[in-house]
């Protein structure tokens, strides 16, 4: 008798799962789009959450980051970004020297092989946005263009996010 009364929930819950994610899928799209993971497919790219964490509000640089999957047989690279709300835009690497010291630097290309995920964040590739024309306000979209090898031209929109207190413009840029 208890198999059957198990048998029976199993069965119940069965039939509960379509529901439950159509409620799941409902919420989600009610959600304030920029609580959302966002992003552009090109191709064979797809740009993943490009965010900015927001910088104070007298900062005159900050840093940009985002994900970029290569679902493609063909290696790409990131050779540049337009934004029009800053003065000069780079993309940049963090190099960690022997003694713990931590210097960013500007690289020509972000390499995006094929069948890989390349992920731009702190403390490792990034972009740098520098002379800032005007605070980035955290919920702020900022377009940008980023520009590939193979893929062109890519628009996107870098969500400002919440900051965690990293200030750019102290570091040496």
């Amino acid at each position: 008798m208890q198999i059957a009364s198990v048998f029976r929930s199993v069965l119940s819950f069965q039939s509960l799962q379509k529901p439950l994610v159509a409620l799941c899928a409902a919420m989600m799209l009610a959600t304030p789009a920029q609580a959302q993971a966002h992003g552009v497919t090109a191709g064979d790219l797809e740009i993943i959450h490009p965010h900015i964490l927001a910088p104070r509000a007298s900062a005159k640089s900050a840093g940009g980051f985002m994900g970029i999957a290569n679902e493609g047989t063909t290696d790409d690279r990131l050779i540049g970004i337009e934004v029009p709300s800053v003065k000069h835009s780079e993309l940049h690497t963090t190099i960690h020297s022997a003694d713990g010291i931590a210097k960013m630097m500007h690289v020509d290309a972000i390499d995006i092989p094929a069948g890989e995920t390349v992920l731009l964040e702190r403390g490792g590739m990034h972009i740098m946005f520098m002379g800032l024309t005007e605070p980035m306000i955290e919920g702020q979209m900022v377009p940008a263009t980023l520009i590939f090898e193979h893929a062109g031209r890519v628009e996107v929109e870098f969500s400002v996010d919440p900051s965690t207190g990293a200030d750019h413009s102290a570091m040496g840029h």
